[in-house]
């Protein structure tokens, strides 16, 4: 079941984090740095997969991150914006 999640996770971030937000208690205790709901929300439009693994670093680390969490987060941003720019790759042809 997690490689499941794991898997729709990358293929579909969204369906992802409203599944996860529905069914389980993944994005409770997490403090964002801005208070409220902004980041999620900022995070659920534009950069859907480093807002999960942001979450799972923040949740496991305690709320201190290493080099290599941040690499993670890194390579989730570049993800995101890969996914963002071969959708506008795709119109243009």
């Amino acid at each position: 079941m997690p490689c499941l999640l794991a898997l729709l996770a990358v293929a579909f971030p969204r369906v992802a984090i409203v599944l996860l937000w529905l069914f389980s208690n993944f994005f409770t205790g997490v403090v964002y740095p801005i208070q409220g709901i902004v980041i999620p929300v900022l995070g659920f439009i534009f950069l859907p997969l480093t807002l999960i693994v942001y979450t799972y670093l923040e949740k496991s680390s305690g709320g201190h991150l290493s080099t290599g969490q941040l690499i993670f987060i890194f390579i989730a941003v570049i993800i995101d914006l890969g996914l963002v720019g071969g959708g506008l790759r795709s119109r243009r042809t």
